[in-house]
């Protein structure tokens, strides 16, 4: 079983920055991919970026590209994701998740989820 842990959230003021953490508690085949999604409570889960865990390809939402960038640190097993010039409408919960397939944009395609991380953006 692999489990995803993220840390990093908070409150910050528009125009911050925050780095979230999704520590992964172990590499097997069954992870290829790992990626952030948000979550408001009047929005269903939206796709924020991804990573492929053995090149370090990414993938953007037009939404966060330029200002959101995704990493990874293979010896920690960790993803980040630096988040700059943050806005009021980045407020969510911030999940991690990981999957093996090659669809990267819907939450269907990952097995393994966080528990999620609030980000808070205030104007």
């Amino acid at each position: 079983q692999v489990q995803l842990v993220e840390s990093g959230g908070g409150l910050v003021q528009a125009g911050g920055s925050l780095r979230l953490s999704c520590a992964v508690s172990r590499r097997t085949a069954s992870i290829f991919k790992v990626s952030w999604f948000r979550q408001t409570p009047a929005k269903e889960r939206e796709f924020v970026t991804a990573i492929r865990w053995s090149d370090g390809a990414s993938y953007y939402s037009d939404s966060v590209k330029g200002r959101f960038t995704i990493s990874r640190d293979n010896a920690e097993n960790t993803v980040y994701l630096q988040m700059n010039s943050l806005k009021p409408e980045d407020t969510a919960v911030y999940y991690c998740a990981a999957g093996q397939t090659l669809i990267y944009h819907a939450a269907s395609a990952y097995a393994y989820w966080g528990q999620g991380t609030q980000v808070t953006v205030s104007s």
